[in-house]
C-alpha cells in the first residue's frame, strides 16, 4: 500500500507540477504580446489617428461648404434685390436730368402777361408742361406736396424761417422751389421757408 501511495503521490506532484507549468506560461502570454499583435496593435492606433484626421478634414469641408452655401444664397438675394431696386427706379437718372427743365417751366408759367400772343405761348408750354409731368408720374415721379404741410425734414429742406401767428409752428408756409419724388425715394426735397 505504502508503494502505491508513493506512486499516487508521484503522479499528482507530476499532474501539479505540469499544471503549474501551464499555468505560468499561459501567465507569461498574457504579459508578453507576440510581435505579430504588437504591430497590428500600432497599425490600429496609426488607422484610428487616420480615420480621426480625415473625420477632421471632412467636418471642415462640410462646415467650409455650408459657409460658401449661405454666402451664396446671400449674394443671390442681394442681386435681386439690386435687380428690383434698377426696375423699380430706372427712371431716376432721366427724372434727375429733367429737373432743371421743369423748373424753368415752372417759373415760364408763373409769369403773367396782357399781351395775347404770350397768353397764346402760355397755353402752348402748359399743355407741353402737362405732357411731360404725365410721361413722368407714369414712371412713378410726383411732385412731394409742401405749401400749408407740416416740415418733414425726410422730404423738405428748410433754408428760411418765417414768423406767421396765423400758421401753426412748424407750418411751411412757402416753397422756393419744388421737390420730387420716384415711388418711395426723394430725388430732391422741395426747398422751403417754414413758420418758427
Amino acid at each position: 500500500m505504502s508503494e502505491q501511495k508513493n506512486k499516487k503521490e508521484k503522479v499528482e506532484q507530476e499532474i501539479e507540477k505540469e499544471a503549474v507549468e501551464e499555468l505560468q506560461e499561459v501567465e507569461q502570454e498574457m504579459h508578453t504580446v507576440p510581435e505579430e499583435t504588437a504591430t497590428e496593435e500600432v497599425t490600429l492606433t496609426e488607422d484610428e489617428k487616420r480615420l480621426l484626421e480625415l473625420e477632421e478634414k471632412l467636418e471642415a469641408a462640410e462646415d467650409r461648404y455650408l459657409r460658401l452655401q449661405a454666402d451664396f444664397e446671400n449674394v443671390k438675394k442681394r442681386n435681386i434685390a439690386e435687380r428690383t431696386a434698377n426696375q423699380k427706379y430706372r427712371s431716376q437718372s432721366i427724372a434727375e436730368a429733367l429737373l432743371p427743365a421743369l423748373d424753368g417751366f415752372q417759373k415760364a408759367l408763373d409769369t403773367q402777361s396782357d399781351s395775347e400772343q404770350m397768353e397764346a405761348l402760355l397755353t402752348g408750354m402748359k399743355m407741353v408742361y402737362g405732357q411731360i409731368m404725365t410721361a413722368l408720374e407714369a414712371e412713378g415721379v410726383e411732385a412731394i406736396p409742401a405749401l400749408g404741410e407740416q416740415f418733414d425734414p425726410n422730404f423738405h429742406q428748410a433754408v428760411m424761417q418765417d414768423d406767421d401767428s396765423s400758421k401753426e409752428s412748424n407750418e411751411i408756409t412757402m416753397e422756393l422751389q419744388k421737390g420730387y419724388k420716384l415711388k418711395d425715394r426723394v430725388i430732391r426735397p422741395s426747398m422751403v421757408k417754414v413758420n418758427q
